[in-house]
C-alpha cells in the first residue's frame, strides 16, 4: 500500500478521455442505430415495426451490465475472440440505438398528423415524407431529449469497469487497490461525473424551455 498523490490524481482525470471517447462512440453509432429503429419503428410495413419493437423490448428489458457480460464472455464461447474495448463499444452502440430509437420514434409521432396528410395528398412516398416533412420537424422535438439521454450515456460507461476496460471508473479501481484511499479516490471519481454530466443536464433542461416557449 502507498499513499494517494498527486500522480494518481492526474491518473484518474487522465481516463476521462477514455469514457468521453467510449461515450462518443455510443452516441454516434447509437444515433445510426436508433434513427434505423425509429424508421423502421414507425413504418408502414408490419414486420419492420415488429422486429424493431422486440430489438427495442430486448435491449430496454435486459440490463447493460447483462449485455456486457454475454457480449464479452459469450461471444468467445462461440470462437469470437473480443477485447474489451470493442465488447464496451457493441454493448454500448446496441443499448444506445434500443433507447434512442424509442425516444425518436415518440418525436416522429409527435409531428403534427395533419403533416403527414399535406404529405400524402402532395403524392410524397415515405422515403421523401420522413425526408423533407416529417424527420426535420422531429429532429428539433428530438433535440431535448436526446442531450439528457447523453448523461445516461455516459455514465452508463461506469459499468464496462467489470470487463476491465480502464474508464474512469476502472481506472479509480485499480488507485484504489494500490493506494487504499476509497475517499479521495471516488470522491473525485464523483467530481469528474460531476463535471461531465451537470453541464449536460443544464443544457437539455435549456433547449427543452425553449422548445415549449417556440411551440406555444
Amino acid at each position: 500500500m502507498r499513499d494517494f498523490s498527486v500522480s494518481d490524481v492526474w491518473l484518474i482525470v487522465g481516463a476521462v478521455r477514455w469514457t468521453l471517447a467510449l461515450s462518443v462512440i455510443a452516441l454516434i453509432g447509437g444515433s445510426l442505430g436508433g434513427l434505423l429503429v425509429a424508421l423502421c419503428r414507425s413504418s408502414e410495413n408490419r414486420t419492420l415495426r415488429a422486429l424493431a419493437r422486440g430489438f427495442i423490448l430486448v435491449f430496454q428489458g435486459t440490463p447493460l451490465l447483462l449485455q456486457l457480460f454475454l457480449i464479452f464472455f459469450g461471444l468467445p464461447i462461440v470462437g469470437l475472440e473480443i477485447n474489451p474495448w470493442i465488447a464496451a463499444g457493441a454493448a454500448l452502440v446496441l443499448n444506445t440505438s434500443a433507447f434512442l430509437g424509442d425516444i425518436w420514434r415518440g418525436c416522429i409521432e409527435a409531428v403534427a398528423h395533419g403533416q403527414t396528410e399535406a404529405a400524402k395528398a402532395l403524392n410524397l412516398g415515405y422515403f421523401h415524407r420522413m425526408r423533407y416533412v416529417v424527420l426535420p420537424q422531429a429532429f428539433r422535438i428530438a433535440v431535448p431529449p436526446t442531450v439528457g439521454f447523453m448523461v445516461q450515456i455516459i455514465k452508463g460507461t461506469s459499468l464496462t469497469a467489470i470487463i476491465g476496460f480502464a474508464e474512469l471508473t476502472r481506472t479509480a479501481q485499480v488507485v484504489n487497490n494500490a493506494t487504499f484511499a476509497p475517499m479521495q479516490v471516488f470522491a473525485l471519481v464523483a467530481a469528474l461525473y460531476f463535471c461531465l454530466c451537470w453541464p449536460l443536464s443544464r443544457w437539455a433542461t435549456h433547449l427543452e424551455g425553449r422548445l415549449k416557449v417556440s411551440g406555444r
